[in-house]
């Protein structure tokens, strides 16, 4: 049976849920703390950028680098050096493993498993690949075992820890070491890709439409001028800026269909029945691309998000993160960390094509998430900014 969150259901999904979300409560998700990581993360972002001094740069690497140190510090209490070669290899092994869903490869070992396990191919990378992310995890389990920092939890693990203390002799509890490392394998998959992914484009984006990349810049600018350091809450006046972040998450989904879900109960919608048990599998692109809601649903318009005043404008109809009890569990730490960094970076940098590059491919690649082809762009500092 699947364990961790994402993928489990039942009695086992119902725990693992709840304790993730009042865990990453008790780590400062919606507080000033975790905020302030974010802010410190971005602005270490900024510098890498800076210090490519306005020539070519993949950011890949540097963006993947700042979203998974936050998950490093949320899940063990610490973020990893950039040339820690152990830690980059598990991100590769993350990397490798979501490029690799969604292939044919990786429907037919999800059909015949005890087959595709003697054959070689792709699935083999993919299988050494979690057991690689999931023994990295184990390994960080230990040593927060051999420290007993549980007693006084500081970080995800340790948190966990502590409840598998304070479930011993509970027939029905399912917290034990295996969901724990599954659950830190699923905050980095569903943390890091996905944010990083989205930054890509939304850098990626502001290169393709430079009127819309500088009306960002002097709206920041403008607010705020060259010092001021910006907050989340900085967002409710920065309007056109919060609603590009939110355009790039509509315009450029990140998964082409929602996770499979298993339905507990026999459904009646629009005359059709779901039987109980049924597997379901939602289509993220007829809401995020639905004529009927959105003015030009096909085009990056983040005017989508705005009213006829210019104010921000929450809809009903976006939904990347999903909806109801199964929506993303870290929805606000993506937001924050998209704005947070997507704001500070269009505050320093004008982002254009490195010389002799006529444009930046806009379809994605496909694979079990949407993500840009490789690109370089330059990050050139704005003249009076630091």
């Amino acid at each position: 049976m699947p364990s961790g969150i994402v993928l489990s259901n039942g009695h086992t999904w119902k725990q693992q849920r709840r304790f993730g979300a009042v865990t990453m409560r008790n780590l400062g998700l919606g507080k000033k703390g975790m905020e302030h990581q974010i802010e410190e993360e971005a602005q270490q972002l900024v510098e890498i950028f800076a210090r490519a001094k306005g020539q070519p740069l993949d950011p890949l690497l540097p963006i993947t680098n700042a979203v998974s140190s936050l998950i490093c510090v949320l899940s063990f209490g610490y973020r990893f050096s950039l040339e820690d070669e152990e830690f980059q290899q598990m991100m590769e092994a993350v990397d490798f493993l979501l490029k690799f869903g969604g292939s044919f490869c990786h429907a037919v070992t999800e059909v015949f498993p005890r087959l595709m396990k003697r054959l070689p191919g792709p699935h083999q990378k993919a299988l050494f690949s979690a057991a690689m992310v999931l023994s990295f995890t184990k390994r960080e389990i230990e040593k927060h075992k051999e420290q007993q920092s549980f007693h006084e939890p500081r970080d995800f693990i340790d948190f966990y820890l502590l409840q598998i203390e304070k479930s011993k002799g509970d027939p029905n509890s399912t917290y034990d070491e295996d969901n724990l490392a599954e659950c830190i394998l699923d905050l980095f998959i569903a943390g890091t890709e996905t944010t990083a992914t989205s930054l890509q484009w939304a850098l990626l984006l502001m290169v393709a439409y430079s009127d819309i990349q500088e009306k960002v810049h002097r709206e920041i600018a403008g607010v705020f001028g060259s010092s001021h350091a910006i907050c989340y809450q900085d967002r409710h006046k920065l309007p056109f800026t919060n609603a590009v972040v939110h355009e790039v998450l509509r315009a450029k989904f990140m998964l082409p269909v929602g996770i499979p879900r298993r339905s507990v109960k026999d459904v009646n919608m629009q005359g059709f029945t779901i039987p109980k048990n049924t597997i379901v599998i939602t289509d993220l692109r007829s809401v995020l691309l639905d004529p009927e809601q959105w003015e030009t649903p096909e085009e990056f318009n983040p005017h989508h998000f705005l009213d006829k005043d210019g104010h921000f404008v929450a809809r009903e109809e976006f939904l990347p993160f999903g909806a109801g009890a199964r929506m993303c569990l870290g929805e606000q730490m993506a937001k924050m960390e998209l704005f947070l960094f997507f704001s500070n970076l269009l505050k320093v940098f004008r982002f254009q094509l490195p010389e002799g590059v006529k444009e930046l491919r806009k379809e994605p690649v496909m694979g079990l998430t949407f993500h840009p082809h490789p690109y370089k762009l330059c990050a050139v500092p704005r003249t009076g900014l630091s």
